[in-house]
């Protein structure tokens, strides 16, 4: 079957670049892709370690992408298909959100997030199981937002 431009690129976003397509841990390689993403900002100046609109509009960016192409991806795909990350990219954003450009805080993100992510904590489990764009979304959201909670405090209790 012959996809559509649209197939395309929902199938683009949503593997982040195809790095969903690699065949051991996708969602790490996922991550690791929005370690690439915030590299990238950070050095175009849209993300700094302070809050910013640089910040909300690329969560906002990457969230509607994300949803809009996961959930057609989820329809190409198949429900809970590995091969989609754009979730994971987004995660790693939300879970660097305003820390110290530094990668001690970058490593730090990362393997919380991972953490985060597999275990799943209130409510993400739940919200994993909505499913659809929103939901495959929301869950590496929480993890985000678990991990930037965590080393925000870490960071507030260091001084």
């Amino acid at each position: 079957m012959r996809r559509s431009l649209s197939d395309n690129l929902a199938i683009a976003c949503a593997t982040a670049a195809y790095s969903g397509y690699f065949p051991l841990f996708p969602g790490t390689v996922g991550a690791a892709a929005g370690l690439v993403l915030y590299i990238i900002l950070v050095r175009a100046g849209v993300l700094t370690a302070g809050q910013g609109a640089g910040w909300w509009i690329s969560i906002l960016v990457v969230f509607a992408a994300g949803v809009a192409s996961a959930h057609r991806c989820e329809k190409l795909f198949g429900q809970d298909n590995k091969r989609i990350v754009v979730d994971e990219v987004w995660g790693m954003i939300v879970s660097l959100y305003a820390l110290p450009v530094a990668w001690g805080w970058v490593l730090a993100a990362f393997l919380l997030f991972r953490f985060f992510d597999i275990v799943k904590p209130f409510p993400g489990r739940r919200a994993e199981k909505m499913g659809g764009g929103l939901a495959i979304m929301l869950d590496d959201g929480i993890a985000g937002v678990y991990t930037a909670g965590l080393l925000h405090l870490v960071r507030f209790v260091m001084g």
